[in-house]
């Protein structure tokens, strides 16, 4: 089969950053499937991962998590899907990446495709909406039910991936007021449409925007980027007794200051399910057919902001460096082979 990997880590303008190859298809065990990969995104972690981590001595590591396909075969303990099931998927840190014509992939993190989608519309959404869920409902502790709450929600980073799901999340599924931060005229506007109350710049000090907006109490943070930046004015931003929850790498983060508000922070990592085969790991099964579900209602929409073409390794290094050029809106998609 085709597959996009590499061997060690380099810079996304070095000729073999990312390469095409062929590899066996892999045979799925246990309670696997192998889906027959249509359509993948690209996001942050690809790129952490390129930088970081070598593959094994003289192999290749295939990247990918993000993917929207059809069931090829299953496992001998596999219940939940059946070969020919339209399926998206998160996948796995801890196994190859769904860079690749056939992937395996455990079916208790996978979902039932939205029908009303395209595979290229589906793939842009498993791993932001698992996270951006995982954050609001889980880290958080945010109950679902459009009833009045008397609290707002601020999201720093609302452009990106994670940040566009969960704007639409807390807006059509809960009553917090919404509060986005972008720095771009564009990034701005695109957090309106997908439902943010208001929208602050990032680029600027927070604490007096926030003021001037005259809101109920921001108890809740969702930062998405920038933390350790930012830390310091989210903190002074958070009401006493109020959460913060973070998805990006500090290199330090202090969290004594927190102890005066009697405020808690919450990380939200979504592959630590799979990683360590946690007791709940079927929850993703579970969130990802209920947001499919909403996005077959007309609740939720995709966050496709472009398409970069076929799955190769060409077009896989131009989305690496749109994402790593920090400029990115919505998500990026590579479709068919």
């Amino acid at each position: 089969m085709k597959a996009v990997g590499y061997s060690n880590p380099l810079p996304i303008d070095h000729a073999e950053a990312l390469v095409d190859f062929e590899t066996a298809i892999p045979t799925p065990l246990g309670r696997d499937l192998r889906v027959a990969v249509r359509a993948v995104s690209v996001n942050p972690v690809d790129t952490k991962v390129r930088k970081r981590a070598a593959a094994p001595a003289g192999e290749r590591k295939i990247l990918g998590y993000d993917a929207a396909g059809i069931v090829d075969a299953v496992g001998p303990e596999v219940t939940l899907f059946k070969p020919g099931d339209e399926v998206w998927y998160a996948g796995s840190i801890v196994r190859p990446g769904t860079n690749s014509e056939f992937h395996l992939v455990d079916e208790r993190i996978v979902g039932n495709k939205p029908a009303t989608l395209s595979f290229a519309q589906a793939a842009a959404l498993p791993l932001t909406s698992i996270t951006a869920w995982e954050l609001l409902f889980d880290r958080l502790g945010v109950a679902p039910g459009k009833s009045f709450d008397p609290r707002t929600l601020l999201i720093v980073g609302g452009a990106g991936g994670v940040g566009s799901i969960l704007i639409q999340l807390a807006r059509r599924l809960t009553g917090l007021t919404v509060v986005a931060t972008a720095s771009r005229p564009q990034s701005s506007q695109w957090c309106l449409q997908l439902g943010a109350h208001h929208v602050v710049d990032h680029s600027k000090p927070l604490p007096a925007q926030i003021a001037a907006l005259k809101l109920p109490p921001v108890a809740l943070i969702a930062s998405l980027t920038g933390t350790e930046q930012h830390f310091p004015a989210l903190i002074e931003i958070l009401a006493p007794q109020g959460k913060i929850a973070l998805i990006d790498d500090p290199a330090t983060l202090d969290a004594m200051p927190l102890k005066a508000k009697s405020a808690s922070l919450h990380w939200e990592a979504m592959f630590a399910r799979s990683t360590y085969q946690t007791a709940d790991m079927i929850a993703q099964h579970q969130l990802l057919n209920d947001v499919s579900d909403l996005i077959d209602k007309g609740v939720l929409r995709t966050t496709l902001d472009r398409s970069f073409g076929a799955i190769n390794a060409a077009n896989l290094i131009k989305a690496h460096a749109q994402i790593e050029s920090g400029t990115s809106v919505g998500k990026i998609v590579l479709e068919g082979w």
